[in-house]
């Protein structure tokens, strides 16, 4: 026997036949294996945040937004991005306001203003007080940053 457990010796007459059968059912169970791994992980991920959405909203709406770090790329040169920044906002520009700018401004002349709003600290503390921490105040009651 050349291949343990194989069934496949090197005196045989399509022994070609027999490897190329026995790689391709290898690749299939390391696609198979692969597939079983990715689906797994899959299910992991899913239970976790479904466990820290019912626990924890806060760290996993966190989780969510932070970004993968991959750092495999250089760093940049500081010289060279104040340089490719000072170029982009040192320069003035001047846009082509148009003729409406001047239609809506004519327009909202005869508006009159509203009368000022003071807003004192025992408003902002009447408005808050029943309010739970770091929900928004509509009725899904999910975290808003």
């Amino acid at each position: 026997m050349a291949f343990a457990g194989t069934n496949v010796s090197l005196s045989q007459p399509d022994i070609m036949q027999k490897l190329t059968e026995r790689i391709d059912d290898l690749k299939q169970r390391i696609a198979a294996w692969g597939k079983q791994i990715r689906r797994y992980t899959e299910r992991s991920t899913r239970f976790n945040q479904n466990r820290h959405f019912q626990s924890d909203q806060k760290r996993l709406y966190k989780s969510l937004e932070r970004p993968v770090v991959s750092g495999t790329g250089p760093v940049p040169d500081q010289a060279d991005t104040v340089a490719f920044w000072r170029g982009l906002w040192s320069e003035p520009v001047n846009h082509n306001e148009g003729p409406w700018t001047e239609v809506v401004a004519s327009q909202c002349a005869s508006i009159t203003p509203m009368d000022p709003v003071t807003i004192t600290p025992d408003d902002v503390a009447e408005a808050v007080r029943r309010a739970p921490n770091w929900k928004i105040p509509v009725l899904n009651g999910l975290h808003h940053y």
